[in-house]
């Protein structure tokens, strides 16, 4: 929810790998940035995802980091195709009880089936997993769930030998820190960087 123009300043700067929540969103930013004359930036998907959009968020993402069902992983599978291209994911696990909280919890029988099909999807790049830690004043209260996406990781990779999980996505501006000794290779650090989101 940050314009296109704070999105450019940041690639003058020196960043190249942004986070977006929306494809309607990241559409109208995309176009902005072409008028701009800007070119270079990574952007991946980390909101949900709904299955009917999958086919666009394949065309204009350079990755899903939100994969959180079987159908919509078949469904970026059959857009990338279309597409030509191999497009990086990482499946998104629900370790709160937040019912807002989206992703697919670890002992769900779709993460399961979600495991054993991925392999045979040859348009998708697995990279790993992906966690939102639940909402709490206390940034070391997200530790629980950091060590815990991090020992689902180790544990999934041992039984499944043919797909990657190098990428552990976890900690945003408020526990990043905490992430990183958690072992997290990718934090999401919005609000620090570019300020709290405008609502619209």
């Amino acid at each position: 929810m940050h314009p296109a123009e704070a999105m450019a300043e940041a690639l003058r700067a020196g960043l190249t790998l942004f986070g977006e929540n929306r494809v309607q969103e990241f559409e109208a930013k995309r176009e902005r940035l072409r008028e701009l004359g800007v070119s270079g930036a990574e952007v991946h998907l980390i909101g949900h995802l709904q299955s009917n959009k999958s086919a666009r968020a394949a065309e204009i993402f350079a990755g899903v980091d939100s994969v959180d069902s079987l159908r919509l992983a078949e469904r970026l599978n059959d857009a990338a195709g279309k597409l030509g291209k191999r497009l990086p994911v990482l499946l998104e696990i629900k370790l709160s009880g937040e019912p807002t909280k989206a992703g697919v919890t670890p002992e769900s029988e779709e993460l399961r089936a979600m495991l054993e099909r991925l392999p045979d999807l040859q348009q998708l790049a697995m990279r790993g997993l992906m966690t939102i830690a639940p909402l709490n004043e206390d940034p070391e209260s997200a530790r629980v769930c950091f060590r815990r996406l991090r020992r689902l990781r180790e544990e999934l990779a041992r039984q499944h030998a043919r797909l990657e999980f190098g990428e552990l996505s976890m900690g945003m501006s408020g526990d990043f820190t905490i992430a990183i000794e958690e072992g997290s290779t990718r934090v999401r650090i919005g609000t620090a960087l570019f300020g709290e989101r405008a609502r619209g």
